[in-house]
């Protein structure tokens, strides 16, 4: 991948490959994503992003830690998703009577989370945005298929004029979150406004999704090696919705 975006010249090579010398961090979230996806966002890899997915992925961590080093990152994460919603310039007077050119949303928002795991992630997304409508939809893989099935949906009367954050810790094969998707068009909600949120994400998800769904926005955390052959994220994290309630 290009560090300017642009064509990949012999001297831009060298410069990524010294970036990656230097600053292993730098490399570590994009992993093996041979094509660029225009609607992936990976969050910048720092040590404090690092650490936190060194202690959740931990098998020996206790559920108490996981909860709370997840809910960490997940908050930051919910943060990171709300910075791809419309914003609007608005300037405002401080207490300094000094006039302060800032932005505020311009659009309607609610979260919909893929049940059960992504029930997570909404205790992070209501930290940051009071009051937020909830939807959900219940999808269950089936074991032997690995294909989702549909079970439940309840969602915002009004979604069709919303924003929509959808909320999933794993992207595996990306099943989940097509179907998902798809119940949200048949409500009314476009693809580009609909911003995936999303802890783990495997190259195949990525592909598959931005392949079906190329106006849907990823927002991720970090991108892992692979699937298995038993398409679980390799080298992942287990079952997070498991590992997060305690049904393991």
């Amino acid at each position: 991948m290009d560090l300017a975006g642009g064509e990949n010249t012999s001297e831009s090579r060298t410069t990524k490959q010294k970036l990656d010398e230097a600053h292993p961090l730098y490399r570590m979230s994009f992993n093996n994503l041979s094509l660029p996806h225009p609607k992936l966002h990976v969050m910048k890899m720092t040590h404090q992003i690092k650490g936190l997915h060194t202690i959740i992925r931990n098998k020996e961590t206790s559920r108490a830690d996981f909860i709370f080093y997840a809910d960490r990152l997940l908050r930051l994460l919910i943060e990171e998703g709300l910075g791809f919603l419309p914003f609007g310039e608005e300037t405002v007077v401080t207490p300094t009577n000094t006039e302060y050119r800032g932005v505020k949303f311009t659009t309607k928002l609610c979260g919909v989370s893929i049940v059960r795991a992504g029930e997570s992630m909404e205790s992070a997304l209501r930290a940051v945005c009071r009051d937020i409508r909830i939807g959900k939809i219940l999808i269950q893989r089936n074991e032997e298929t690995r294909k989702p099935t549909l079970f439940y949906a309840k969602l915002p009367r009004d979604i069709a004029d919303r924003h929509v954050l959808l909320l999933d810790p794993m992207l595996a094969t990306g099943g989940s979150a097509m179907m998902a998707i798809e119940v949200l068009k048949d409500a009314g909600v476009p693809e580009n406004r609909i911003v995936f949120i999303n802890l783990i994400a495997s190259p195949e998800g990525i592909q598959a999704l931005q392949a079906k769904y190329p106006d849907v926005v990823i927002v991720t955390t970090e991108v892992d090696e692979k699937l298995n052959d038993k398409c679980y994220i390799i080298p992942g994290i287990g079952d997070f919705g498991d590992r997060y309630f305690g049904t393991t």
